[in-house]
């Protein structure tokens, strides 16, 4: 008989942006997934009204839709699934796995001063778990699980390993309010059995829910996933990431200029590891990712890190790949988009572009010699190179230039011959000549640069640093 298929899902809440800890929890749930055939389904966990906006799971979806995380079927609204919720809540009421619970708020409240005070356990033990059905007021009740008080639950995490928690430190959970609304923990565990999710992967803050929600399905009598709680992601100094360490949210790291690519193989390395492994594709992403791979300490966020990887996909990035996202960034930070003639020139430009470059606003300005139309301003760095002397020296070049043929070799030939002329370095005539044809300081190698916008155009601009 053949393994059921691998369903693993991603449950964000929509109270704001889809965070960076996030983000790698959906990437881990995905590669997973997808290296086994399966399904990755997003759930979206808008029971809490107050805090949920359609602009934040808006910006969730966005978020996932830019790292290139697919998910399969439509997003499902745990809170349109509410009458479902309540359902099970009452099959577990007539099984006798949950009771009616008429005390107060101001009753619980003075049962726990009241355990403080003695040193007793302040665990709300309530006196309506085993009342009789016909001793029940006509009052407003909450439907509480009624957990074992015995023994022990023992979560089989395959990231932490077997954690028990004995049955008397857990309390009866409320499972309805006494509106008749669902509390979230009977929400994720009814969701994630209706949609037939296998694996549970998520952060390690919801073990101790998973102790709970796991007497849930025993109750029910449906199989329990398997467990893997996954550690935070810290700051570089060691502490919870926070606003403090910069970026949080994935739509800041668009932002910045980082390629998608580079952000998924960054993540996927924040507390996974294969090997010494640290630049991979996502097809190797998919087919090494595993649970063995995952350490049990926090991963913490290094920039350093992040901006070298993004060098290294930016290197090996395909040339149209990388002109389409950087339209999608000239979107996301409400710039001006490409004209069709700075796209035209942009593909030809940019197998030059990519060495050395680490994010878009990067290869932006490298690009400049091809996005921008004559005559330029050169920046202030640019314009001290096209002094007196350095202009003279172009003017020289120029015919050299009108006669070679148009090839890298022979363009560094004519060049060199005018520099050896003036007893000078090729670096130190290509560090004008590249100020005349970028008006930059940071540009592709000026040959490269010649080659892209041809013999022409070349000549123009060096004609416009004269004097």
């Amino acid at each position: 008989m053949s393994e059921a298929p691998v369903v693993t899902r991603f449950a964000p809440s929509p109270t704001g942006y889809l965070h960076i800890g996030g983000a790698r929890t959906a990437l881990f749930n995905w590669l997973y997934a997808r290296g086994r055939g399966g399904k990755f389904l997003l759930r979206i966990e808008d029971t809490d009204r107050a805090r949920s906006t359609p602009q934040a799971t808006a910006a969730i979806l966005k978020g996932l839709t830019w790292l290139g995380l697919d998910w399969d079927g439509d997003a499902i609204s745990q809170f349109e699934r509410a009458g479902r919720h309540a359902e099970v809540a009452q099959a577990m009421l007539a099984a006798g796995h949950a009771y009616k619970c008429f005390a107060t708020q101001d009753e619980i409240a003075a049962f726990r001063e009241a355990a403080k005070a003695a040193g007793t356990s302040t665990l709300y033990r309530s006196p309506w778990r085993d009342a009789a059905p016909d001793s029940h007021p006509d009052a407003p009740y909450v439907v509480r699980l009624k957990a074992p008080r015995d023994g022990e639950t023992v979560i089989h995490d395959q990231v932490q390993g077997d954690v028990t928690w004995r049955n008397d430190q857990l309390d009866d959970m409320v499972l309805l309010r006494s509106d008749g609304t669902p509390t979230y923990m009977l929400a994720v565990v009814v969701d994630d059995h209706d949609m037939g999710v296998t694996h549970v992967i998520r952060g390690d803050d919801h073990l101790a829910n998973a102790a709970r929600q796991m007497q849930i399905y025993h109750a029910m009598g449906w199989a329990v996933p398997v467990w893997a709680h996954i550690p935070l992601i810290h700051g570089p100094d060691g502490k919870k990431l926070s606003k403090r360490h910069g970026a949080l949210g994935v739509e800041e790291y668009q932002a910045m200029g980082y390629p998608a690519a580079a952000m998924r193989n960054y993540l996927a390395r924040l507390g996974w590891s294969h090997g010494d492994d640290e630049f991979f594709t996502d097809e190797q992403a998919k087919e090494w990712f595993g649970f063995d791979g995952i350490g049990k300490s926090p991963a913490r966020f290094d920039f350093k890190k992040l901006d070298n990887l993004s060098g290294q996909h930016f290197a090996v990035a395909e040339d149209a790949a990388l002109l389409h996202e950087l339209e999608q960034f000239l979107e996301a930070t409400d710039a001006a988009p490409l004209t069709p003639a700075q796209k035209d020139r942009l593909a030809r430009a940019m197998p030059h572009l990519k060495s050395g470059t680490r994010n878009f606003p990067q290869l932006i300005e490298k690009a400049h010699f091809v996005l921008s139309e004559r005559p330029f301003t050169p920046d202030e760095k640019a314009a001290k190179l096209l002094d007196n002397v350095s202009r003279g020296i172009l003017t020289e070049l120029t015919p050299h230039l009108q006669n070679a043929s148009w090839t890298r070799d022979a363009l560094e030939e004519a060049v060199a011959k005018v520099a050896e002329a003036h007893d000078l370095k090729l670096g130190k005539l290509a560090q004008p000549l590249r100020a005349a044809l970028a008006g930059r300081t940071v540009s592709p190698s000026v040959f490269d640069m010649m080659i892209v916008i041809g013999r022409d155009e070349t000549l123009a601009r060096i004609a416009d640093t004269k004097p």
